[in-house]
């Protein structure tokens, strides 16, 4: 222990969370809003009636759950250039940032796990209220975003922000990127200072506070936030 210098923390820290950590929340943030947005088209493209959008939609959430999540950001990385260039016709790749990159990759991976969290959420509701709502007249949408969505979001809400705890934790994975997030930022004090050692367990500590923490909100929330049956 006499070896190791903790001052290099001291002297880095405002970079650390002014730079990377608020780098890494900006990206959680924006990728879960976005995740449950298109999570919820997902969830109920699953659960439509009509064939071939079930189909594509499960097809897509299968998919996305089936390849690691950092092959998915070189493919993005690589191919939204010339999936830009394609939708446009452009003869030149797309200049995508990234930033840009890195926000869309982990939205769109997101979704599909965010999809089967709502599709519970949206099978939890009672059959009967749906019922009711048909009976009242409503079509499939209104119902959905009147009756269902509403109860299911309340009855997910735990689940919800346990997925975006392990968000919190994947967007780490950034660094493949040479993005500076709070791990990123990390990496370049430790070995421009040579205190690798004090830099990871420090990461490490941050992390580990900040999910235990998440996490006993999320307890919280699951002993106050009634299942609507």
């Amino acid at each position: 222990m006499e070896t190791f210098d903790f001052g290099v923390i001291e002297r880095s820290w405002h970079y650390l969370f002014f730079v990377g950590m608020q780098f890494t929340l900006k990206l959680t943030f924006f990728a879960m809003v976005g995740g449950i947005c298109i999570g919820t088209v997902l969830a109920m493209g699953r659960l439509s009636p009509i064939r071939a959008v079930s189909f594509i939609a499960g097809g897509y959430v299968n998919m996305i759950r089936s390849v690691p999540l950092v092959l998915v950001i070189f493919w993005f990385y690589f191919l939204v250039p010339y999936i830009g260039a394609w939708i446009i016709g452009s003869d030149t790749p797309v200049k995508v940032g990234d930033y840009t990159s890195a926000l869309i990759t982990f939205v769109l991976f997101e979704s599909a796990y965010y999809c089967e969290i709502m599709r519970a959420g949206i099978q939890s509701v009672s059959r009967g209220q749906v019922f009711a709502g048909y009976a009242l007249g409503m079509g499939y949408l209104p119902m959905m975003r009147h009756v269902v969505l509403p109860q299911a979001f309340r009855n997910m809400i735990p689940l919800l922000l346990t997925q975006t705890i392990v968000l919190f934790q994947d967007v780490s994975l950034v660094y493949v990127l040479s993005l500076t997030d709070f791990v990123g930022a990390a990496d370049k004090i430790a070995h421009r200072d040579g205190r690798l050692v004090e830099m990871y367990l420090f990461v490490a500590v941050v992390y580990f506070a900040a999910c235990f923490a998440l996490s006993s909100v999320v307890k919280h929330l699951q002993s106050r936030v009634a299942i609507i049956r």
